[in-house]
């Protein structure tokens, strides 16, 4: 081996050539339209916003803006279509729909990828090889079950609710549209769906693929706009359930402007999830777990691995491997192959991460981020560990929703569980151990949702997903995900 090859295996700093991923593939038009009744429609009041490339802050389209009789025409459709097209629609043909927008997405796979990391400032190897399969997949998984219901749910006689009003956030655009409308339209309803006005791109593309898979008109309806949108589906007479994902300050609105009224819902809602790392775990495999955790997609996932336990005998050990791990992330252009830590998704998610980061060293927490070097353009932040954290602590109380781990010591299995528990999210944790009788006991005591062990951050469309408490109510994925959309 070179001293030169030795220098760099020891300190980390290999020089890697740009792999930047092509956009000569994809099409993303100046101006986008709202999606209702099979067509795309300009807006009732003509308004539209930019959505920009939070990597460049640079414009890639303008998107129209729902007002609430645009809402109403979507709601209008979506019924229309219920009552005389869907509902009578045979499972097995509803079935091969669904089979066929999965296809499509499958073959538009790369083009996907590419507007999703635009759009969204992820790193494409994250939409490539998570985001996009595993949309498809939910859409696969679902077509299987839509001439099925009968044998999930006998005796019961399950039939459509009717419109879905469903809710998305701007971390995972295209996975979950796929989560909401796949079930939704195997179950036999229809759907007004409203994406995150910050990444709405991928959703306006998956409208053109339900065009292109011939779904009859309004089957699925995709309006766009911000806040004041989503309160319109919200609140229109004429939806039967509601399916929110996002913060679990809106999720509590949501619920007080459907309380008393007879819409369904399901709710994934925020979360602060604990990743436990014992004394006899894989220490290696550790370390790239609580790195896929929390730094590869940015923290921008409600199930992030945010507090992070460590058992004291190790800490010392798993502290400096992970610092070191750190100091080895790539920190850029999302389009970047080689990209580990893509962009916030806006300038005022940034600011969030900023406060944060300033209340934890106020709090007397040490801040550790590697040296990496940040683009002047865009909205960045380098991966940041804070040590020396307390249960008391914001950074270890709050949802952060940024590339922000904070780091806590335990002795014994008990303290760690009360430690993990002590907070008001329960959606996910994490559990690193030889020993799969911890794993198990630590997951009938832990209050999550989804507890992965060995690993983080894996998903599946057979296996549900959702959480306790102030993480929300409901599952989304699996045989469970298809309950919420139907009534016996």
């Amino acid at each position: 081996m070179s001293k030169k090859i030795e220098e760099l295996k020891f300190s980390g700093e290999w020089d890697l050539a740009p792999a930047p991923e092509s956009t000569n593939h994809i099409s993303v038009k100046k101006e986008y339209q709202l999606f209702i009744g099979g067509k795309f429609v300009k807006p009732k009041k003509g308004k539209y916003f930019s959505t920009i490339n939070p990597a460049t802050e640079k414009k890639l389209s303008s998107i129209a803006e729902a007002s609430k009789e645009d809402v109403d025409r979507a709601v209008k459709a979506a019924r229309k279509a219920h009552s005389g097209v869907w509902s009578s629609t045979s499972a097995k043909e509803r079935g091969k729909y669904i089979y066929r927008i999965a296809r499509l997405i499958q073959e538009k796979s790369r083009e996907f990828a590419v507007i999703e990391s635009l759009d969204g400032g992820k790193p494409i190897r994250e939409s490539r090889d998570v985001d996009i399969p595993i949309a498809a997949a939910h859409f696969f998984y679902y077509a299987g079950w839509a001439d099925k219901l009968n044998y999930a749910f006998p005796n019961q006689n399950p039939s459509s609710l009717g419109v879905a009003g469903q809710i998305i956030p701007w971390n995972f655009p295209l996975m979950m549209a796929a989560w909401k409308i796949a079930p939704a339209l195997a179950t036999g309803n229809t759907v007004v769906l409203k994406p995150a006005e910050t990444t709405s791109l991928t959703a306006l593309k998956l409208a053109e693929v339900i065009q292109e898979a011939d779904l009859p008109p309004g089957v699925v309806n995709i309006i766009t706009g911000a806040g004041a949108t989503g309160s319109d589906i919200v609140n229109h007479k004429d939806i039967d359930k509601i399916a929110f994902t996002g913060s679990t300050g809106v999720g509590k609105i949501i619920m007080k402007s459907i309380a008393g009224t007879a819409k369904k819902s399901t709710m994934e809602l925020g979360g602060k999830a604990a990743n436990i790392v014992f004394e006899d775990a894989p220490l290696d495999q550790a370390v790239e777990g609580i790195i896929n955790g929390i730094y590869f997609n940015q923290g921008h996932v409600c199930c992030a691995g945010s507090r992070l336990f460590v058992q004291e005998s190790i800490y010392d050990t798993l502290l400096r491997k992970l610092k070191d791990r750190m100091q080895s992330l790539i920190v850029g252009n999302p389009l970047d192959k080689n990209t580990d830590i893509g962009a916030i998704n806006s300038k005022e998610q940034l600011g969030v991460i900023n406060k944060y980061l300033s209340l934890g060293k106020k709090e007397g927490a040490d801040m550790f981020q590697p040296s990496c070097d940040i683009p002047s353009k865009g909205f960045w932040c380098a991966p940041t560990l804070f040590t020396n954290v307390s249960q008391s602590h914001a950074i270890a109380k709050e949802e952060i929703f940024g590339p922000v781990l904070a780091v806590q010591t335990f002795r014994t299995i008990d303290e760690v569980i009360t430690k993990a528990n002590n907070t008001p999210f329960g959606l996910s944790a994490g559990v690193w151990t030889d020993k799969g009788s911890k794993v198990f006991n630590l997951t009938s005591k832990m209050r999550a949702g989804v507890v992965w062990a060995n690993t983080y951050n894996k998903f599946d469309p057979t296996s549900p997903f959702g959480g306790y408490k102030e993480s929300g109510h409901g599952r989304e994925g699996g045989l469970h995900g298809l309950a919420p959309y139907l009534k016996f």
